[in-house]
C-alpha cells in the first residue's frame, strides 16, 4: 500500500514537471550545494512574480522530459541532471534571469574543502587578537606577524589562497577568527533551456562593466568620426554649431574680416602688432 502511495506521488509530480515546461518557456537547473534555506526562501519571495522554482528529484525530471516531445532539443538537459538541483522555469530573458541569482549570492565564512570563489588577501593591520596559539596559526599559513601594543599584527598584505583553491581547515579557522568570508553562497546557474536553445551556465554570465565600458568607447568614438566629416546627428549638432563658430571666429581674425563678433578681437590684433612694429622700429 505504502508503495502504491509512493508511486502515485512520483506519478503526480511528473504530471506537474510536464504541465510546467509546458507553461513555461525557459527552464533553469541551478546547483543549490551549500545554498542556505533561510537564502533561498528570500530568493523565492524575491522573484515570485517571475520564476517559479522547486526542488525535483532528477529522475523525475527525466522522465518528464522524456515524455515532452513538442519540445526541441529538451533532451539535452538530461547532461546536466546530477547533483542537488532547483528548477527555475520562467519567461524571463535567460540572461536577466542569470543575473538575478548572481545578484543575490552573498559572502559566508569558508569552511574547510570549500572552493575559494575570489583571490583572499589579508590585509596588514592590528587584528584585534591577543598573543597566543593564534600566532603559530598564522604563521601555518603564511601570514607575517608581530607583536604591538598587546595585539597581534599582520605586517603586510598577504594573498593566502587563490580563486579556485580549496580552502584547507588550518585556513579556514584563521580566515574565521578574522572574519574574512572567502566564498559565495547562493544559486548556480548550471544551464537554461530557452525555447529550443541551451544555454550553459558559462555563457550565462555577463561583464556588465566591460560592456558599459566599450558601449561608452563605441559612443565616444563615433560621436568623434561624426563631427570629423561634420554629419549632423540629434547627438552632435550642438557641437557642431560651436566647431563651426570656433573655425568661422579664427577664419575672420586671421583674414582680417571685420564682423560685430570680431570687431574687439581685431583691434587688440592691430594694436598689439602696431606696438611690436613700433619696438622694431625703435619709435
Amino acid at each position: 500500500m505504502l508503495q502504491r502511495q509512493v508511486l502515485v506521488k512520483k506519478a503526480e509530480e511528473v504530471k506537474e514537471i510536464i504541465s510546467l515546461i509546458e507553461k513555461y518557456r525557459a527552464i533553469g537547473v541551478a546547483d543549490i550545494h551549500k545554498v542556505r534555506a533561510a537564502q533561498l526562501q528570500g530568493l523565492r519571495k524575491k522573484l515570485k512574480e517571475e520564476v517559479y522554482m522547486r526542488v525535483f528529484k532528477n529522475n523525475l525530471m527525466l522522465r518528464a522530459i522524456s515524455e515532452c516531445k513538442d519540445r526541441p532539443d529538451l533532451e539535452k538537459l538530461r547532461d546536466y541532471l546530477k547533483g542537488s538541483n532547483i528548477f527555475l522555469f520562467t519567461n524571463l530573458n535567460p540572461f536577466k534571469l542569470a543575473l538575478l541569482l548572481e545578484e543575490s549570492k552573498v559572502e559566508i565564512i569558508a569552511k574547510a574543502g570549500d572552493v575559494a570563489t575570489k583571490d583572499i588577501v589579508v590585509p596588514a593591520g592590528n587584528t584585534g587578537l591577543p598573543p597566543g596559539p593564534i600566532i603559530s596559526q598564522f604563521n601555518a599559513v603564511g601570514l607575517p606577524t608581530r607583536i604591538e601594543g598587546g595585539s597581534v599584527w599582520i605586517n603586510r598584505d598577504t594573498l593566502v589562497v587563490k580563486k579556485g583553491e580549496v580552502i584547507s581547515e588550518r585556513l579556514a579557522a584563521v580566515l574565521s577568527k578574522l572574519g574574512i568570508k572567502a566564498v559565495e553562497a547562493g544559486l548556480s546557474m548550471k544551464v537554461i533551456y530557452d525555447d529550443g536553445l541551451i544555454i550553459a551556465g558559462e555563457d550565462l554570465k555577463l561583464d556588465l562593466e566591460g560592456f558599459k565600458k566599450s558601449i561608452t568607447e563605441a559612443y565616444t568614438e563615433a560621436l568623434s568620426l561624426s563631427i570629423g566629416v561634420a554629419y549632423p546627428t540629434p547627438e552632435n549638432i550642438q557641437l557642431l554649431i560651436q566647431k563651426a563658430y570656433r573655425e568661422a571666429y579664427s577664419l575672420a581674425i586671421n583674414a582680417s574680416i571685420i564682423t560685430p563678433e570680431s570687431i574687439t578681437d581685431l583691434i587688440r590684433k592691430a594694436h598689439i602688432e602696431a606696438a611690436a612694429l613700433q619696438a622694431q622700429l625703435g619709435l
